[in-house]
């Protein structure tokens, strides 16, 4: 009985610090979580670029992966482009949306037969704008900031994985432990790669057709909207919805009737279910299993935790709290609330299946046996 009582009090407080450190820690630990899903996509590019064969032969691992980091940082220019460009787009029609959205409310002000019908300076009036340009440079300043120290991270990360074998191989000296800890750092790793791979070709191919629905339609700054889609659907069920309301109430203020409204809100709707609904969950297959109850509190928590950043990573850190649970007897059972069917694969059995466009092979930094 005082054993159990004592690893009982050693996990409670085990517990406490961990939330503590979550908590306090969240300017340091926000930047190394990004940093690391960062890094599994540039391993991930870099993977793909492996399979191209030119005369015969895969590419070398240096050409892969410079291949890798210069679709990542392509990206990222033209995505901070495309953001400039729109800013400056915006402020030359807003007065185009003020004239509409002061019509849109003077239509609803008479429909609910109010005497007194509000301008939309009435309503602007009411808002501290000082605080809210204050706040606004504000969290900018520390988007960069932290833009900055992720990709400071990403580099070292980099520079760290090719001697991840080794200091397993130190750590672990007795070759069967060290083989049942490569199995679970395999498993982890496969399944992370699986979600966040699968989850951007998803996002993807949701922001390319919203974008194909608002050009078709005229939203303004269709390309940005399409973008904005992109990054929310990495946000579960939540992000979706957003996905819809944002670029559907853009198209009630530049148009100012309703019929391009339901439009888009109806198509976008549409794409995000089919999507999201149906080609996402064949693809993923069922290998996460985890609950849709827990997916909602994990996006709640992590959320309140850590605001946007931690609606991002809330599934990769769920992924990984499963698995780590379901090696150990002890917190087995918390594997099992955390999945979808009660089936978790048992704490011995760790060989790693095939997932989408990988191979066992390819399993990840840990005991690398594929190259890079």
């Amino acid at each position: 009985m005082p054993v159990r009582l004592l690893s009982f009090t050693l996990s409670i407080l085990v517990i406490a610090a961990t939330l503590t450190l979550v908590v306090l820690g969240e300017d340091l630990l926000i930047p190394l979580a990004m940093a690391v899903m960062v890094w599994y996509l540039l391993n991930a590019f870099s993977r793909m670029y492996g399979r191209i064969s030119v005369a015969g032969k895969s590419l070398p691992r240096w050409v892969c992966f410079s291949l890798s980091l210069l679709t990542f940082l392509t990206g990222f220019v033209l995505v901070g482009n495309m953001i400039t460009n729109n800013v400056a787009e915006v402020t030359q029609a807003a007065p185009g949306y003020q004239q509409n959205l002061d019509r849109i409310v003077q239509e609803v002000a008479l429909l609910l037969r109010l005497e007194q019908v509000p301008t939309l300076p009435d309503l602007v009036s009411h808002i501290d704008i000082g605080s809210a340009i204050a706040g606004l440079a504000g969290s900018l300043a520390t988007l960069i900031g932290n833009i900055g120290i992720v990709l400071v991270y990403v580099l070292f990360l980099l520079i760290e994985q090719q001697h991840f074998d080794s200091k397993l191989q130190a750590l672990f000296p007795n070759g069967s432990r060290q083989e049942e800890v490569r199995r679970l750092l395999s498993r982890m790793q496969a399944d992370i790669q699986t979600y966040v791979w699968i989850k951007t070709l998803m996002s993807v191919l949701t922001g390319g057709v919203s974008y194909v629905i608002l050009l078709i339609v005229g939203v303004d700054y269709a390309e940005f909207w399409g973008f904005v889609i992109f990054l929310l659907n990495y946000i579960p069920t939540v992000g979706s919805l957003l996905g819809i309301i944002f670029p559907a109430l853009l198209t009630i203020v530049q148009f100012g009737t309703l019929g391009p409204f339901l439009v888009v809100i109806s198509t976008l709707s549409g794409a995000q279910f089919l999507i999201g609904n149906i080609l996402e969950t064949r693809l993923m297959g069922g290998r996460l299993n985890i609950s849709p109850l827990v997916v909602i509190l994990s996006l709640s928590v992590w959320g309140t935790l850590w605001g946007i950043a931690g609606m991002f990573l809330c599934m990769p850190i769920t992924v990984i709290l499963m698995i780590i649970c379901s090696h150990f007897d002890r917190t087995r059972p918390i594997a099992v609330v955390l999945s979808g069917t009660g089936q978790v694969a048992p704490s011995a059995d760790y060989a790693i299946s095939e997932t989408p466009g990988w191979s066992a092979d390819d399993a990840g930094p840990p005991g690398d046996r594929g190259g890079r």
